[in-house]
C-alpha cells in the first residue's frame, strides 16, 4: 500500500516538485522536509490561552473575558471555525493576540506525511522501489 501511494506521488507530482528530474535520494530528502504549512483541525483551550498577549488581556472588559473563557472551555476548539470569529470579535482583528493565534493554528509537515504515503521516513530505497513498482 505505501509503495503504491509513493509511486502515485512521484508519478503525478501534484505539487510540481519535479520528482522526475530528481535522484532517489533527492526525492526522499524532499519528501522528508517539513515545508508544507497546513491548518490544524483543532486546538486545546490551553493552546489558545498561551497565545494571549497579557497587555491585551488586561484591556478586555469583564464581559469579554467571560466570553473568552466560555470559548476556551469548550474543549477542542476549531481554529478556523466560529470560535476563531468570536476570538477576533473579542480581541480585534489587528491585535497581537489574533496574529499569534493565526500563526498557532498552522503547523509544518512533510509531504510524505501529508500525502500519507505510509512511511514515517521515506528512504531512497523506498523511492527506488516505488519507481519500479507495477502494481
Amino acid at each position: 500500500m505505501g509503495i503504491a501511494k509513493l509511486k502515485a506521488e512521484l508519478t503525478n507530482d501534484p505539487l510540481g516538485r519535479g520528482y522526475a528530474g530528481m535522484t532517489d535520494a533527492e526525492c526522499a530528502e524532499d519528501l522528508n522536509t517539513a515545508y508544507r504549512q497546513l491548518n490544524k483541525t483543532s486546538m486545546t483551550g490551553s493552546e489558545v490561552v498561551n497565545q494571549v498577549v497579557p497587555a491585551e488581556w488586561s484591556d478586555l472588559t469583564d464581559a469579554q473575558k467571560a466570553d473568552f473563557w466560555d470559548i476556551v472551555h469548550l474543549g477542542n476548539i476549531n481554529p478556523h471555525g466560529v470560535e476563531a470569529t468570536m476570538l477576533i470579535t473579542i480581541f480585534g482583528a489587528g491585535s497581537d493576540t489574533i496574529t499569534a493565534l493565526a500563526a498557532a493554528r498552522k503547523y509544518y509537515a512533510t509531504r510524505a506525511s501529508e500525502a500519507a504515503v505510509g512511511f514515517g521516513v521515506v528512504y531512497p530505497s523506498h523511492v527506488t522501489a516505488a519507481r519500479s513498482y507495477h502494481g
